[in-house]
């Protein structure tokens, strides 16, 4: 089954209005309604310079079994988009 996800704040208690979806009259389809935590919404993002200052950069600095990180995290990288789900 094809999934369409639409993310809307409710203007009316109790009432959800979908408009512009690409069904036609007739076509039988299934809604499922999830509430999302208000708490999702407040996501902590950092700026440039507080990424800089964070300890993220220079995580790998003292590793002795990582000689060159920029090859080690593309390594990485391909390890995880030929990873087996």
């Amino acid at each position: 089954m094809e999934a369409i996800r639409l993310q809307r704040a409710l203007k009316k208690d109790g009432e959800i209005v979908l408009t512009g979806l690409p069904y036609k009259k007739g076509q039988f389809v299934e809604m499922i309604l999830m509430i999302e935590p208000l708490a999702a919404k407040k996501r902590h993002r950092l700026t440039a310079r507080q990424l800089i200052h964070s300890d993220l950069v220079g995580l790998w600095e003292n590793r002795k079994d990582i000689e060159d990180s920029a090859a080690y995290a593309r390594r990485l990288r391909e390890q995880a988009q030929h990873r087996q789900r």
